[in-house]
């Protein structure tokens, strides 16, 4: 296919033409509406003018008789204008008038008539065009009375031209711009097949061209750019999820092959066989828990939770989730203060906002008092609150522990990430993983900050229409950041 031919098939030039098509035929329907309308009302006018001019001759020629009436038409014959009058004998002979000759058509006719007629003109005789009534007298004489309509006839023909013209014009106007405007559209589109193929081939880096105008090919390009960024982070999660599973479950798979092969290696003892299945067992709950963690991630991160909404009290919520966990706090020796304050209604899915509040605050508990008075001279606590805002609601689990590090913020919100000072308790590094999820599930987003001394984890949702189940998430603000579990 030729770019010619490929540039006349595209849309654009179909949809020029088309609309040229149509604007061609409203024009000419237009002009030919005014034409007509202005034809009939100067014949209208004419033709009153002649029968009022008629009725006038005849009431001369009903008072004064032939003579008078020749007398009143060579008066007016000889005033300069369109009129036209002729009174002939039965032969056809001139009495009076201005119209030297008629033809045997015009001599026979009777009533409204439109002929041909010649005059004098500057470099010989003229034919024009003429409209007149021809008026029978007693005795064969004749009455003409008519007008000049020439200029009628020339008015005509300029229309005729004048449109014959404006349409070509208008034709070349609209197959150039047609040509011009497709030839812009089919080098964008031709820019977007082109980066297309290139994401097809396997680069998702790759994004669509936007030229900055606005219309709907920006608008197009913008909505699949933020697809195409949304796939990249999808598929960049999958592979990050694959790695984790060949590094991160490496470690514990070999761990529980060795813990087996040792309990047959040992002497048959079936206290100590029991032991070792009891910690198999254990050890391997745990590897399900962090597959399930896993697979709960990547379902949040691909939208395919989260269709059980309802509206909720977001601070009934924290408080019954932070209730739970005052016996765990009680027996780490640490105080739990929850806050819940006023009801807080949001929408969304109770099940995964709670598991991501007993993340929060199970963190909390774990790591904000690594030492018995949290490395910094503060007694251990653990403070649980909820805030509302104009659209928004926020749930602030704050402690005084060591905290994180500002270096390592950017870092401790992947999957398996844990700070050396976190190894001793347990846990698989996923935690916050999951709640950063569960908070782009519902339009939110995880912050951090510093709580002097230890940390404050904010979790902040919309409570104005439904959140986004696949949607991008609003961008945290700056120093917007994670903990690890």
């Amino acid at each position: 296919m030729t770019a010619l031919t490929k540039l006349f098939r595209t849309t654009t030039f179909r949809l020029s033409l088309t609309y040229l098509a149509l604007f061609s035929v409203a024009a000419v329907l237009a002009v030919f509406y005014i034409y007509w309308n202005t034809t009939v009302l100067l014949s209208r006018q004419l033709n009153q003018t002649i029968d009022a001019e008629l009725k006038g001759l005849a009431e001369q020629y009903r008072a004064g008789g032939l003579d008078q009436l020749v007398r009143i038409v060579a008066e007016r014959s000889q005033t300069p204008g369109n009129s036209l009058y002729l009174v002939a004998d039965k032969d056809g002979k001139q009495l009076a008038g201005n119209l030297s000759a008629v033809s045997p058509q015009l001599w026979d006719s009777l009533g409204p008539v439109e002929f041909v007629y010649s005059r004098p003109a500057p470099g010989g005789v003229e034919r024009r065009l003429a409209f007149a009534n021809v008026f029978r007298l007693p005795g064969g004489y004749r009455l003409i009375v008519g007008r000049d309509i020439e200029d009628r006839r020339e008015l005509a023909r300029l229309i005729r031209t004048t449109m014959l013209w404006g349409l070509g014009v208008m034709a070349l106007v609209g197959i150039g711009g047609g040509y011009w405007v497709s030839r812009r559209l089919l080098t964008r589109i031709d820019s977007l097949s082109a980066t297309t193929r290139t994401i097809m081939a396997g680069d998702l880096t790759g994004r669509l061209p936007v030229s900055g105008s606005g219309d709907e090919l920006d608008r197009l390009s913008e909505s699949l750019n933020l697809m195409l960024a949304r796939i990249e982070q999808l598929m960049a999660g999958l592979r990050e999820v694959s790695d984790n599973i060949a590094h991160d479950l490496k470690t514990p798979l070999n761990r529980l092959r060795n813990r087996v092969e040792e309990a047959l290696r040992e002497p048959h003892d079936e206290t100590a066989h029991r032991e070792a299945l009891e910690r198999t067992i254990e050890e391997a709950d745990g590897l399900i828990k962090t597959f399930n963690a896993l697979l709960s991630i990547a379902r949040l991160e691909a939208g395919a939770a989260g269709e059980n909404r309802e509206t909720l009290d977001l601070a009934a919520l924290v408080g019954d989730v932070a209730e739970l966990y005052e016996p765990v706090a009680e027996e780490r020796g640490i105080g739990l203060r929850s806050e819940a304050g006023t009801p807080i209604v949001i929408h969304g899915d109770r099940q995964l906002l709670g598991q991501a509040i007993a993340n929060l605050i199970d963190n909390a508990l774990k790591y904000g008092a690594l030492s018995s008075d949290g490395g910094n001279g503060r007694a251990p606590e653990v403070e649980v609150r909820t805030e509302a805002g104009e659209g928004f609601a926020r749930i602030i689990v704050a402690d005084r522990g060591p905290g994180v590090p500002a270096a390592e913020r950017d870092r401790v919100l992947g999957r398996f990430v844990r700070l050396e000072a976190s190894r001793s308790e347990p846990g698989s590094g996923l935690g916050l993983s999951l709640v950063a999820a569960v908070a782009r599930l519902h339009g939110g987003f995880l912050r951090l900050e510093d709580n002097e001394p230890g940390l404050r984890v904010v979790l902040e949702l919309p409570t104005e229409g439904d959140a986004l189940v696949n949607g991008v998430a609003e961008e945290p603000p700056a120093g917007a950041e994670s903990r690890p579990t």
